[in-house]
């Protein structure tokens, strides 16, 4: 198979799809479960080369025929084996039948399962299609494994969990590693997903290329391949005006760091030129902590007007310290037609009545940036983040649409949505990015790269990726000075790979 890239993602119903355009191009899809089962057993040897005995759960599925397989292999290298079905496996069809022929030795009920010291697990009961909640016999078996304290390794997903959302439906085992095949899936990517997948390896089981493109839709993972054709660089004829005249607003004389936050990442982040928009009594506050940073009086809606009629401005960040209320949501509307990053107190200054925002930047290319964290996306968008039945990708991406607008769903898996369909699961975000003040450093980056005219949808997701990469520079216990400090390098860095 030609190299895939590392970032496609597909859902369960997307790797079901392949494998059916597999089989329709000509491939047996035998030999694909077959490399599927070698691929499992080759982990688990050597993941865990001291394993006393490998117990083999196998499901009424093809998943549970990967399991099969996979027992094949590991006892005909010499390894004890133990081998348990759900569901009465005379009654598997297809290919889980010809894997279970393969097996050909004994198989005992799931229910009898007991896991004993030295034991690996080697689940294979459902993988990344399971769509309904697990049974009590499941939940019990997935208990008593937990208790056992013995190590799982999960074939495609841990059992239990959605392959789309990365929710467990029930209980779910949590895994010392994941061995998928092509592709992770949005599962393994996704909170709670993520943390109970353990180490994942992906496997080639021969299912080309054109294959797994034609059947992916359009979620991804967050990474350069996405946006990387609109990284700016900075050539000989570069002058900070080309590099772009990013604004951010201040709040009040007490609230000053985050936007100054903001406007330290926006400049180490690229943009030619960054201005602080203060209010009269934050004036000396902010120039007492400014150099390269410019700063401007902007206290009312007319000096705002009259500042956007003469200043070269590429894009604004609006929201971190500013302070809720209706000079907010003026500013904003007066803002509706130019690339803006909206953020925290921003946000929030329209809970009340989300769809004023949304009505103003509904139309035209879209280029309004919303960046909320799990609240904040609860006060714009009560309904959708209320209903359970949605993935966090679902979630953003029915918000752009609502909102004419790129969506960074903020957390540890934080989601970037536009209202054309795509979609960038960000997974190089350290833990030590919850600390206060990394969301002003995001704003701030996301700003420069709108100003330096990167599409909304291409800036969110650089500057999401490129605030993971100066998170891993600062490194743990930094602080938010630290992250802005980071950002340069991390810019150059990134530019210097392409």
């Amino acid at each position: 198979m030609a190299y895939l890239p590392s970032h496609i993602l597909l859902t369960p119903d997307e790797m079901a799809r392949a494998d059916r355009m597999s089989a329709e191009s000509g491939i047996p899809s035998f030999g694909l479960m077959r490399r599927a089962g070698y691929a499992v057993a080759a982990t688990a040897l050597s993941h865990f080369p001291a394993a006393v005995r490998f117990a083999v759960l196998c499901g009424p599925g093809n998943n549970g025929g990967d399991g099969y397989v996979a027992a094949r292999q590991l006892a005909d290298s010499g390894a004890e084996i133990s081998v348990h079905a759900l569901g009465d496996p005379d009654d598997l069809k297809g290919d889980a039948a010809l894997a279970f022929q393969l097996w050909g030795g004994s198989v005992a009920p799931l229910r009898k399962f007991q896991p004993q010291p030295g034991d690996v697990v080697i689940d294979a009961l459902f993988g990344a299609g399971l769509s309904r909640k697990v049974s009590d016999e499941i939940a019990g078996v997935i208990s008593s494994v937990e208790r056992a304290g013995v190590p799982v390794l999960a074939v495609d997903l841990p059992s239990g969990v959605d392959g789309r959302s990365g929710k467990p439906l029930g209980a779910a085992f949590k895994s010392h590693c994941t061995i998928t095949f092509m592709t992770r899936k949005p599962g393994h990517l996704l909170l709670p997903g993520k943390s109970l997948c353990g180490d994942i390896e992906v496997a080639d089981i021969g299912i080309p290329r054109r294959i797994i493109e034609a059947a992916g839709g359009s979620i991804s993972e967050n990474g350069p391949p996405i946006w990387s054709a609109h990284l700016p660089f900075v050539s000989a004829d570069s002058h900070k005006y080309r590099r772009g005249h990013l604004a951010v607003f201040s709040g009040e004389t007490s609230k000053t760091g985050a936007a100054r936050l903001s406007a330290i990442a926006g400049l180490k982040t690229g943009a030619g030129l960054v201005t602080l928009a203060s209010p009269e009594d934050a004036m000396a506050a902010n120039a007492a902590q400014l150099t390269a940073v410019m700063l401007k009086k902007v206290d009312t809606h007319a000096e705002l007007s009259n500042w956007l009629e003469s200043a070269k401005l590429s894009a604004f960040v609006l929201g971190p310290g500013f302070g809720v209320g209706s000079r907010a949501r003026d500013f904003v509307l007066a803002l509706k037609a130019n690339p803006l990053v909206l953020d925290a107190d921003g946000i929030t200054s329209f809970r009340d009545d989300p769809a004023i925002l949304f009505d103003a930047f509904e139309d035209g290319e879209i280029h309004l940036v919303l960046t909320p964290h799990e609240g904040e996306f609860g006060r714009l968008f009560p309904d959708i983040a209320a209903d359970e039945t949605l993935s966090k990708p679902d979630k953003a991406l029915k918000a752009a649409r609502r909102a004419h607008a790129a969506i960074v769903y903020k957390g540890a898996d934080t989601v970037i949505a536009l209202p054309d369909g795509r979609v960038a699961i960000n997974t190089n975000g350290p833990p030590w990015l919850a600390t206060a003040g990394s969301g002003d450093v995001l704003a701030g980056m996301i700003g420069a790269f709108l100003a330096q005219g990167l599409p909304a949808f291409e800036a969110a997701a650089a500057g999401v990726y490129l605030h993971g990469e100066a998170a891993g520079l600062a490194g743990p216990y930094m602080t938010a000075e630290d992250l802005a400090g980071q950002a340069g390098h991390a810019m150059a860095n990134l530019v210097a790979r392409f």
